[in-house]
């Protein structure tokens, strides 16, 4: 919980509020006027609330609203005054207070207001918590936790880089819970299945009547990632039409939505992720510079987990017990054979894989220990150059005769040599009379 920042010029007043507030628990800070507020409000947590007379000596409070919002700072605002005026309740609420209190009602107002505030701060931490992030300790991954650290508090664009699977929404989430704006909303898009003709109103949103079928206001995803972080996930998939829509907006910070009249301010931090060569992409005519300029201010880099085998068994560990949980059971570990499968096993889809093999296996093991025959790791055909690959039509037969032989009439093992599944082997042998 943060603490409660009263902007009062009248002392007397000030003092009585705080102590209504200290009786709930609040811890309070004074000031009497914008200027030091502004000082102050440098320095704020992300949960703390501001209750602000209107009328100061140097300005009206919307004033500390407006440079707050242009700064980015996103602290609850609540307006109080004796003057209660439609035209400034209008323009507080339009400039994001969350409520505007004329004085004499205070005392019945200012709690419920208070305490609607912290619920939803404690809804958006806990919908970020609900996420389980392994703490995974390689070295490569002690890196980039350093890294997390390090930006996590700017407001720095992040490019998130990895293959299929490593992670790199778990890290978006990361820089996001580590971040000032923590207690805002996390919004992720998946731009691989925008549309391009309906771009602008997802991302923007739109008025009612802008277009045939809008039959109501929406609301895009920049505005329900207010003050928050929008995540890009897959952002190399982007229509090179969207991509200059999306440029404009992180370089003014404004965006307006489809059918709208004025431009609306954009508060969001944002961060990518992609399994694209961006540089690539760029050369060929298929994705903007300029834009990957824009998005690549700190770039973090997920190595693959077959560069992180020290990782393999403490994920393994960790998506058991996820699984037990989701699934009703009691699986306690892995047998030696699983042990040795899964530290030999090549995860071309990374952790993505490890999870979905890990699952599969719970809810195949029929004992204490998953089994190397539970986790069912069968590798793909040409995943990587052996010996024993089936390319050859003419060559197949004798080839997997050669496996058998080799391993002494082992199916299991001949599988693995030829690098496909025991039901593929079972069926060739079939095919060729080799039962």
């Amino acid at each position: 919980m943060g603490k409660i920042i009263v902007l009062e010029d009248n002392t007397l007043f000030a003092e009585i509020v705080c102590r209504w507030l200290q009786r709930e628990g609040w811890k309070t800070e004074t000031v009497t006027n914008i200027s030091r507020a502004k000082k102050m409000m440098e320095k704020a947590d992300a949960d703390d609330i501001v209750l602000a007379d209107l009328r100061l000596p140097d300005g009206e409070s919307t004033a500390l609203l407006e440079w707050m919002r242009k700064n980015e700072m996103e602290q609850a605002f609540i307006v109080m005054t004796d003057y209660a005026e439609v035209h400034t309740a209008v323009s507080a609420m339009k400039l994001g207070s969350v409520d505007y209190i004329p004085k004499k009602l205070l005392e019945d107002r200012l709690m419920p207001t208070i305490n609607g505030i912290v619920q939803k701060q404690m809804a958006a931490k806990a919908a970020l918590s609900a996420v389980p992030i392994f703490q995974r300790d390689s070295a490569a991954f002690r890196q980039i936790k350093e890294r997390i650290r390090l930006v996590a508090p700017t407001d720095m664009s992040v490019l998130i880089l990895g293959e299929n699977g490593t992670g790199k929404e778990h890290i978006a989430q990361r820089i996001h819970t580590k971040s000032k704006r923590s207690s805002k909303p996390f919004v992720s898009v998946d731009c691989g299945s925008i549309s391009p003709s309906l771009a602008q109103s997802a991302f923007f949103g739109h008025i009612k009547g802008a277009f045939t079928g809008a039959d109501a206001n929406k609301v895009g995803y920049f505005q329900e990632a207010n003050g928050g972080t929008l995540f890009l996930d897959e952002v190399g998939n982007l229509p090179y039409e969207i991509q200059q829509m999306l440029l404009r907006v992180i370089q003014e910070r404004k965006y307006r939505p489809v059918g709208a009249k004025e431009d609306k301010n954009c508060n969001v931090r944002i961060v990518a992720a992609t399994n694209e060569d961006l540089v690539k992409a760029v050369m060929e005519k298929r994705f903007r510079q300029d834009l990957l300029y824009r998005l690549q201010d700190f770039t973090i880099t997920l190595p693959p987990l077959r560069n992180c085998r020290e990782d393999i068994m403490p994920l393994a560990e960790f998506f058991r017990e996820q699984s037990n949980k989701t699934l009703d059971k009691t699986v306690r570990g892995f047998d030696s054979s699983a042990k040795k499968a899964l530290q030999l096993h090549p995860w071309s889809g990374n952790v993505r894989e490890l999870k979905q093999k890990i699952q599969t296996a719970v809810l195949l093991c029929e004992g204490n220990n998953i089994t190397e025959d539970d986790l069912e790791l069968f590798v793909e055909q040409d995943a990587s150059p052996v010996c024993y690959s089936l390319k050859d039509v003419q060559q197949e037969k004798e080839r997997i005769r050669q496996a058998l032989e080799q391993c002494g009439g082992n199916k299991k093992s001949a599988a693995k040599l030829l690098k496909i599944g025991r039901t593929t082997l079972y069926a060739k042998m079939k095919e060729y009379g080799l039962n």
